[in-house]
């Protein structure tokens, strides 16, 4: 099996997992505001950092799989050569976002928080960890898209 196959099989593992978390976090959520009339003070908090972490991760996972959101107008209406060296210059300017935005950005916004000693509220998780997602995914995606430009 491939790198690329094992990074599909954890970032899939990694998404249902947390898919569970959450639906058992708001269960709980929803279970202990309405049966117990005491709602838990960290549920809100934990399931929108789930959220972010689903949601991004998620966003490399489609990304890997060639699944995302995309307008063929232009594509559908080109040779298919053209076409080919469309979607190898597509793929450049996904690795030059997710470079700059997500992996450089993304490690100075970790290093940010985490030299502010930034918590979070209910969880007291240091807020760096919830980041940690996005230069993760961008290398992530970085990698998927290399790996498709080296296929063709």
């Amino acid at each position: 099996m491939g790198l690329r196959n094992r990074i599909d099989r954890i970032l899939a593992t990694t998404l249902v997992v947390i898919m569970g978390v959450m639906v058992v976090n708001v269960l709980w959520q929803v279970f202990s505001r309405y049966v117990l009339g005491v709602p838990s003070s960290f549920t809100d908090e934990l399931a929108r950092y789930l959220m972010i972490w689903i949601g991004i991760l998620g966003a490399a996972y489609v990304s890997g799989r060639n699944m995302h959101v995309a307008i063929n107008v232009l594509p559908s209406k080109l040779h298919s050569k053209t076409q080919q060296k469309l979607k190898q210059v597509v793929r450049v300017i996904i690795i030059l976002f997710c470079f700059f935005a997500m992996v450089i950005g993304g490690v100075r916004l970790v290093y940010v928080t985490y030299v502010l000693e930034q918590y979070s509220p209910a969880l007291k998780l240091p807020l760096a960890l919830v980041y940690l997602v996005i230069p993760l995914s961008g290398l992530v995606i970085i990698f998927y898209k290399v790996s498709d430009i080296m296929k063709n």
